[in-house]
């Protein structure tokens, strides 16, 4: 008589070793195409010239900016060089905001130090003094609580001076930067609100040094415009000691003013899939910038790490099977006016971005990739793609929740994944929003790693999707 159990038993332990011998055929394939890209990308990149050439020829590129602008017809050349399927330009609608003239900014007639000129810049979004510039008392608070909880007579003709520190403690400088960065966003706007005339911001980064970093400052409608001016953590760390001290008085001088909008575009490419066409790969950065660098590290690494990926792809020969998509976002600094064209335009035209992926953290060695997305589709698929850790993780790659990026974040409601490249983050916020973001400060290796975890990460969202084997 047969015994069907053991027979069941034989089959089951062959149908498991097919499998598994078919799954680490399948590993090995991926494991060498890995290692191809990575020796492409390490021995024949061209991000790093191209960024050269985008953070020195083209230089700082403000939004609405006629370096912006040009950057714009830059990436497009490269794009088309790179023979995708369709390359193009998308409008979007951008703020119009102009420095103006250097800022200057001095405390007057201290008792113990006399005159100190201020290291200091002028935050995007804000307005200027006038020619009279604004000279009144300080008074000093580590937040927006602090300046809630002051009476409006307490603020009123006075300069608000936000002085909280970046969290030196957080390993990870962006959660640092996340803890502070409210001061700037929005404390010039509630100061204002409360009859303060002007308004002083440390910079942030945990660097003490003189060279003050810029950023946006957010101002509703119907709210009190006031002078929003960023400050170098020396100096802040100056003025906070004579404010324990004495009355301190400050000068503020600068010429920032905000124009009529303007039209901007968004730089396009894609590579049509073959199997998927309607499913999007999305990988991208933002092409706007400071004005006060080369935008090297930010976001100019982004945008070249984006390219290299379609340049790898290409260089190999990979026929991807889902439209690959490269974006070149215009103005995620001071209004997100690209994302939002992006975002509205994809949704109106029932696009699935089934993964997005924005590289906006700087030039530096790739620790990991953060994924995100909508809470009950992270749930569901994130657990799909925590076996590639292992084809990652041997160059140094984690896969971890948190993942996406101010350009992206729209395409959320998709119903895709969010991906943001995490590049060792120590040395990011010393070089953020200043002049010193320059090409210099970028090595070229650690772009290049940076460049081929994602191009990695992108061949395996093309080849698997989201859902687990097909």
């Amino acid at each position: 008589m047969i015994d069907r159990y053991a027979i069941f038993s034989i089959c089951l332990t062959i149908s498991l070793f097919i499998n598994n011998h078919q799954a680490n055929c399948q590993t090995d394939e991926d494991a060498f195409f890995i290692k191809n890209i990575y020796n492409h990308t390490l021995a024949d990149s061209k991000a790093y010239d191209w960024l050269t050439v985008l953070s020195t020829e083209y230089g700082a590129r403000l939004t609405a900016s006629d370096a912006a602008e040009r950057s714009v017809n830059y990436t497009k050349s490269i794009m088309e060089s790179l023979d995708m399927d369709k390359v193009w330009k998308q409008e979007c609608t951008v703020p119009n905001w102009i420095r103006g003239d250097k800022e200057l900014v001095a405390i007057i007639d201290s008792k113990s130090k006399g005159t100190v000129f201020i290291e200091s810049t002028s935050l995007g979004n804000s307005i200027g003094s006038g020619p009279d510039g604004v000279y009144a008392e300080v008074i000093e608070v580590k937040g927006l609580d602090e300046l809630r909880a002051l009476s409006d007579d307490e603020v009123n003709g006075k300069i608000v001076f936000f002085n909280r520190p970046m969290d030196p403690t957080q390993i990870r400088t962006f959660n640092a930067y996340g803890g502070a960065v409210d001061q700037r966003g929005r404390g010039p706007a509630i100061a204002g609100s409360k009859g303060a005339v002007g308004a002083l911001v440390r910079s942030m980064t945990t660097l003490l040094d003189d060279v003050p970093h810029t950023g946006v400052t957010i101002f509703n409608e119907g709210e009190s415009y006031i002078p929003a001016i960023a400050i170098s953590t020396n100096k802040a760390e100056l003025l906070s000691e004579l404010l324990r001290k004495e009355t301190v008085k400050i000068y503020i001088e600068n010429n920032a003013q905000l124009g009529p909008d303007k039209t901007s575009y968004n730089v396009i490419g894609e590579i049509k899939g073959s199997t998927f066409p309607d499913e999007i790969i999305l990988v991208g950065g933002h092409l706007d910038s400071w004005d006060l660098g080369g935008g090297a590290h930010d976001d100019g690494a982004g945008c070249v790490h984006s390219l290299q990926v379609i340049e790898t792809l290409k260089a190999l020969n990979y026929k991807p099977t889902r439209t690959i998509r490269c974006v070149m976002f215009m103005n995620e600094e001071n209004g997100l006016g690209g994302a939002t064209a992006y975002a509205k335009e994809s949704n109106e035209k029932n696009e699935f971005h089934m993964a997005a992926f924005e590289s906006d953290s700087g030039g530096f060695t790739p620790r990991g990739i953060g994924v995100g997305g909508k809470t009950e589709v992270f749930e569901s698929k994130f657990q799909n793609i925590r076996p590639w850790r292992d084809l990652l993780g041997s160059y140094g790659i984690e896969l971890t929740p948190g993942g996406g990026g101010a350009d992206i974040n729209p395409l959320k409601s998709q119903g895709g994944l969010l991906f943001g490249l995490q590049p060792d983050s120590q040395r990011y916020f010393d070089f953020h929003h200043t002049k010193n973001d320059n090409i210099d400060a970028v090595n070229q290796r650690e772009l290049e790693l940076g460049a081929a975890a994602m191009t990695s990460l992108i061949y395996l969202l093309d080849k698997y999707g989201i859902d687990g084997a097909e």
